[in-house]
């Protein structure tokens, strides 16, 4: 895709600030003229995340094609439209999308946001319609009126936790159901009647929760995701604990942070490689070199599965009759991260990983990680404009 406009980037914030969450398209030439367009990779995962179509789960052939209801949205008008998905016999099977009546709604290379909603599709040009004027507009318009839909239903599920944890804070500090780190988060979830498991879906009805005590200034978690095994020279972490660990406590572990910008005690270190779009950890000792890999894909992948949306929680930490008490009192709501700032993060240190490998009494190695985590200060740079409640006013 081309480098977007100003003026395009400006466009798609006011639809994510409307809680307007899309992907990009850009119809070429000659995908007008052949009435066809590569599905990328970042269309067949918007596809797959809202469930609308899963690419990989599709045969060739015209005869599996499938057919989406879909809508053109102009500024004074919505028009019937057809999505066509499929996979050619030729070109490896390559996925397709098309919309009918594309070549009459875009000129070669527009940016056009496609837009699910109610299991069917929408597409805005964002390079030809004044997105901004149309939503701000007092008299009703389609996108007005569309973008209004939209903002409602995914506000459901917010208001409805929102005000949960609204009469959470209103009891004042609750009393911390374990003598731990995690005990803030397992706390809050038993509060919410969330069962403890270790599924690494959203916690509240899609909505992830991450809560941390505020006068610490921790990093926040963004998730943990181990390496590719396959790409790794290290094929586990017992192999990565063996070679870097430390007794300490009785224990042999090893619990470190990684960043890209310095080496840290064990000297181990990151390296952004672009061009084979990977992570790598390495380290300093020569004939181990680079030892873990994690491709970008994927970790982009894990980024936009686990924070879709997210409510960012903080707490007072009280100790009150020797018992750790937490007044859950603020809330930062992000939605739907900036994948192309995750790299960038990552490259500048605002974006780290902790090992956190312990060799359990019967000799097993446990992996509370890799987490990936982001500095408490920079969580606007990779979301959109963010929410901020007071839950005590």
């Amino acid at each position: 895709m081309r480098l977007l406009s100003e003026s395009e980037i400006n466009k798609i914030q006011v639809l994510t600030e409307n809680s307007v969450e899309l992907t990009l398209i850009e119809p070429t030439e000659n995908g007008l003229e052949k009435s066809i367009m590569d599905a990328t990779g970042s269309v067949r995962i918007y596809l797959r995340n809202t469930q609308i179509h899963d690419y990989s789960t599709q045969s060739k052939g015209p005869e599996n094609k499938i057919l989406i209801k879909s809508h053109l949205v102009y500024a004074n008008k919505i028009i019937p439209s057809v999505a066509s998905l499929y996979r050619p016999k030729t070109k490896n099977g390559d996925p397709r999308i098309w919309f009918k009546g594309l070549n009459d709604y875009s000129r070669p290379n527009d940016i056009l946001a496609i837009i699910a909603f109610n299991k069917e599709l929408y597409v805005v040009n964002i390079t030809r319609l004044a997105i901004g004027e149309l939503i701000d507009n007092q008299d009703n318009n389609p996108l007005r009126e569309f973008v209004s839909q939209i903002k409602i239903t995914s506000n459901v599920i917010a208001d409805e936790l929102l005000l949960l944890l609204r009469n959470i804070a209103a009891k004042g500090p609750v009393p911390a159901l374990l003598n731990a780190d995690t005990a803030i988060g397992r706390t809050l979830e038993t509060l919410l009647g969330i069962t403890i498991n270790s599924s690494k879906k959203p916690d509240y009805k899609g909505i992830e929760l991450k809560s941390y005590r505020q006068q610490r200034g921790n990093r926040k978690n963004l998730f943990a995701q181990v390496s590719n095994w396959e790409l790794s020279k290290f094929k586990s972490s017992a192999q990565i604990l063996e070679t870097f660990g430390y007794t300490r406590g009785g224990d042999f572990k090893l619990y470190c942070t990684i960043s890209a910008i310095t080496r840290n005690s064990q000297g181990l270190q990151f390296k952004v490689d672009n061009k084979l779009s990977q992570l790598i950890e390495n380290s300093d000792k020569h004939a181990i070199g680079d030892f873990a890999v994690w491709t970008l894909d994927n970790l982009h992948k894990r980024l936009l599965e686990k924070h879709n949306e997210t409510f960012w929680i903080s707490a007072e930490s009280k100790q009150i009759d020797g018992v750790e008490h937490f007044l859950y009192n603020k809330i930062e709501h992000t939605r739907k991260p900036i994948v192309s700032q995750f790299d960038i993060l990552l490259e500048q240190g605002i974006i780290t990983m902790d090992h956190l490998i312990k060799r359990k009494a019967d000799g097993s190695v446990s992996e509370k990680g890799p987490l990936f985590k982001i500095k408490p200060d920079s969580v606007s740079l990779l979301f959109p404009p963010s929410k901020k409640y007071d839950l005590l006013k």
